[in-house]
């Protein structure tokens, strides 16, 4: 290990993509991040939180052999540090005194020099960290070649300065020169702006500059988008990383008359809004099917918005020789549908078939025809073409090992518009958590742009006419979504008052929605809890998605007070009520 004056500091940060429970890959990753650090100079590497175990490491950590091979693992890098290179943070699950704690170390000189505790535990919202982690006491900072680094983990710098365990107050008391924080943060829409105003406080606060470490990368329904940065003590903007891109950048950091200050840092332009919504969709989308080792995946074309723009992600994501896409016509499917998505498919430039369903659909209706006898068709029969894709969809899936990708949105899901067993089969969604009018918006911006890194083809992927045409199931004749359904436009902005907001119907119509029609959206919207139980995992972008963040019971009769609870939606027709009267395709 080689001095160096305590006036300068040469720190990396290491924001990279780990995989939950691959504690000998993620230590691959640590030992090469070193080795870059160490060739830009660099006194010492710091990498997100939780790093070597993958994050979020839910029940995982519970298990004694994870612990105990996190443990080794750290100790077996510890030694490594006795080469002279540079020093190590890094985050990792730390079992001491019969607690388990979320643990920050430092591992230098051969040794783990010194093990930080994460005090404030996040249980709300994606979190679930007091489940099974116990919060650590107020910690004083590390001594890192002679500067003493504060080293908050990722919540720990979200309470106010004067709060009960505020982390950065005790800190700045106890001698911290820089604030180094490890984060696990995930992306939501606007997130960036939240995390500089809470970084910006801090700063504020305890006069010291602040480096926040961010991973990339994709885990079940989360994603991380990076966009490390950091502030100098006068909240200037000392460097900014990209957003979903792993980076290891070094910079200089110089102790003056004022304090320490960042001699020079590259500043990243980041995606915001619907572009950055996008790239979290793909990269949700790789990082589920690389690091469950699916060769491709599959999806139904339909010639529909959906379809598209899932296959225009599967194809940045995966590039278009790992996608195949699978047209299932039926007698209701229009022309145009199918000449929409043969377009789509040779735009991407994807594997394309066409599999009429029409021997499945007739082989199931003659299956069944004696039990129904004369009873008049209805949704059920509309539901066995869903179903008859689904299955076939499932069988290309097991026949070529390709994971099958759904493709819902956020406003299908929420009313219920959608098939159980049918078009809801899959193993993983990218659109889950948009809404339908969003659909549409990343549609467009994706024919005049895609992100950096992106497989795909640049230009027109999605033909005019699939932006232009009315929504439509083609479960039956001349159909359209909004035979069901409000407006798009009336109905998701009615959604996100109810779901990302959770409003009353009463501020709802207050602000001029019709109450009638706010009355059925909500009706609807708690009726469908049981399918979005049963539906694939998806990205999440919004606030609240469906999953993780919004946690309902299934059986629930609470509704907003002063609206009536009406009989169940989906109940048996009563003899005196034809069974035409029943909703449609919400139903199963």
């Amino acid at each position: 290990m080689t001095d160096r004056p305590a006036d300068r500091l040469a720190i990396a940060a290491a924001q990279l993509n780990p995989t939950v429970g691959d504690v000998d890959g993620n230590a691959e990753k640590v030992r090469r991040a070193r080795r870059e650090a160490a060739q830009q100079g660099a006194d010492l590497v710091a990498f997100p939180e939780l790093f070597l175990a993958g994050y979020p490491p839910e029940d995982l950590v519970l298990k004694p052999a994870f612990q105990a091979t996190c443990r080794a693992t750290v100790e077996a890098l510890a030694r490594e540090t006795a080469d002279g290179g540079p020093a190590v943070l890094v985050g990792t699950p730390w079992a001491e005194d019969g607690k388990l704690h979320n643990a920050y170390c430092l591992l230098d000189g051969g040794r783990v020099a010194a093990v930080r505790f994460k005090v404030n535990l996040p249980n709300y919202g994606v979190f679930d960290e007091r489940r099974v982690f116990a919060p650590g006491a107020l910690p004083g900072p590390v001594d890192v070649r002679g500067v003493r680094l504060g080293v908050p983990v990722c919540e720990d710098i979200w309470t106010e300065w004067g709060a009960y365990e505020d982390v950065v107050e005790c800190l700045a008391e106890t001698g911290a020169e820089i604030l180094l924080v490890p984060n696990g943060s995930p992306y939501s829409r606007d997130k960036g702006d939240q995390r500089l105003a809470v970084a910006v406080a801090r700063v504020t606060e305890s006069g010291l500059p602040l480096i926040y470490v961010n991973q990339v990368c994709g885990q079940d329904e989360l994603v991380f988008d990076g966009a490390s940065f950091a502030l100098n003590a006068d909240r200037s903007l000392a460097f900014q990383l990209p957003a979903f891109r792993e980076s290891v950048v070094t910079t200089v950091w110089e102790r003056g008359a004022s304090g320490w200050r960042c001699a020079e840092g590259p500043v990243a332009t980041l995606e915001e809004g619907d572009r950055a919504d996008y790239a979290a969709c793909v990269l949700g989308l790789r990082d589920y099917v690389e690091k469950n080792r699916f060769p491709g995946i599959v999806l139904g074309l339909s010639g529909g918005i959906d379809s598209a723009l899932c296959a225009a992600m599967a194809v940045d994501a995966l590039g278009p020789e790992r996608v195949r896409c699978v047209m299932l016509p039926y007698r209701y499917t229009a022309d145009v549908s199918k000449t929409d998505a043969a377009a789509v498919a040779k735009a991407l430039g994807v594997k394309y078939e066409i599999l009429p369903i029409a021997p499945a659909v007739e082989g199931l209706e003659q299956a069944i025809a004696p039990l129904f006898g004369s009873l008049p068709r209805d949704v059920t029969e509309e539901n066995l073409q869903a179903r008859a894709r689904g299955v076939i969809l499932m069988a290309v899936s097991n026949k070529f090992g390709l994971m099958v990708v759904t493709t819902g949105n956020k406003s299908e899901m929420s009313v219920g518009y959608a098939t159980l067993y049918g078009d809801m089969n899959g193993g993983f969604n990218p659109i889950k958590d948009l809404y339908k009018t969003e659909v549409f918006r990343l549609s467009a911006l994706r024919n005049a742009w895609k992100p950096e890194g992106a497989l795909g083809p640049d230009g027109r992927v999605i033909p005019e006419s699939i932006l232009t045409r009315p929504p439509t199931a083609e479960l039956r004749e001349n159909q359209t979504d909004q035979d069901s359904l409000p407006p798009y436009e009336a109905l998701d902005a009615v959604l996100e008052r109810l779901v990302e907001r959770e409003e009353p119907i009463a501020r709802i119509v207050a602000d001029g929605f019709d109450r009638d029609m706010v009355v059925r959206v909500e009706r609807m919207l708690n009726l469908a809890e049981y399918k979005r139980r049963q539906a694939a995992p998806g990205v999440k972008v919004t606030l609240k998605n469906f999953g993780r963040d919004r946690r309902y019971p299934i059986t629930n009769r609470f509704r907003d007070p002063g609206v009536p609870v009406p009989p169940p939606e989906n109940a048996a027709p009563k003899a005196n009520r034809p069974a035409a009267a029943k909703s449609t395709a919400m139903d199963f």
